[in-house]
């Protein structure tokens, strides 16, 4: 059968792939909850959920640097990919094991593409259709609890030494736009670095958000960063919920409410 992954790339299978490396930890987690953990043989040292996946379940690498004679070792039937997480690099030294599939996600709906794609491909086309729903169902609900929630100018921090952000172009950018966050750094692409001074220019942002990934923001960077943000409220962030397409997604939104909750509260204090 013929199949296409989400760069229209044509992808050749015999059948129905049973042996399948996860080079995308948030692909990892939605695998699961599509019924297929018993088909994984092959995940990065980042899939870290299902917590347990990386103890029964061998460890080709990373999302940048894999060994690829430890994939081939396996004997997948395909591997899973995603055009950011991985490089073209990874994906061209794959298709000499195996058919390779890549994603590529920008928006809710590339998402819920990704999930029905999998569900096709992999046989499990009900399992897919509930996760799809259940997330079309969050993000209605969501938009009628932000009805008359105000718009706040927000930056989104994901790397410090050097300061990086995600601007726009991003899922998190869509994410944030979901919230009606607006970026403060929208005119940027991608991750770029962003040079602060203590002199200003952000007197206008509401809201800074440290992720929590890549880079493990905590408290202690939280003063370092008000002081650019002379104005704004400084706040952790679950960068899984803020970056994690797939079923992570049903997690998300009654996350995001009670984020905005939360700054109610405090900005009316």
């Amino acid at each position: 059968m013929e199949v296409l992954d989400q760069l229209q790339r044509t992808i050749e299978l015999k059948s129905t792939p049973k042996r399948i490396i996860s080079l995308v930890p948030s692909q990892t987690e939605l695998l699961c909850d599509l019924g297929l953990e018993e088909s994984l043989v092959g995940v990065t040292k980042f899939c870290v959920h299902p917590h347990h996946i990386t103890t029964n379940v061998a460890v080709v690498g990373g999302t940048k640097q894999v060994h690829i004679d430890r994939i081939k070792a396996l004997e997948p039937d395909i591997i899973l990919c995603n055009k950011e997480e991985n490089t073209k690099e990874i994906v061209e030294s794959c298709e000499t094991i195996c058919p390779v599939h890549v994603s590529d996600i920008y928006t809710i709906a590339d998402s819920i593409e990704l999930i029905k794609q999998y569900g096709n491909l992999f046989d499990k086309q009900t399992q897919a259709e509930a996760i799809s729903s259940k997330i079309a169902a969050e993000v209605r609900d969501f938009k009628v609890f932000l009805k008359d929630k105000q718009e706040l100018k927000v930056a989104y921090f994901i790397w410090k030494s050097p300061w990086m952000v995600a601007a726009n172009h991003t899922f998190i950018n869509h994410l944030l736009e979901l919230n009606k966050f607006t970026n403060a750094f929208l005119e940027l692409e991608r991750y770029p670095e962003v040079f602060l001074e203590a002199s200003g220019g952000y007197d206008a942002v509401d809201l800074v958000l440290l992720s929590s990934e890549p880079f493990p923001f905590k408290e202690k960077h939280k003063d370092e960063v008000q002081a650019y943000f002379p104005k704004a409220k400084i706040v952790l962030a679950d960068g899984e919920l803020f970056s994690w397409y797939g079923s992570r997604l049903l997690k998300a939104f009654k996350y995001f409410k009670m984020l905005r909750l939360n700054l109610e509260n405090n900005l009316a204090c």
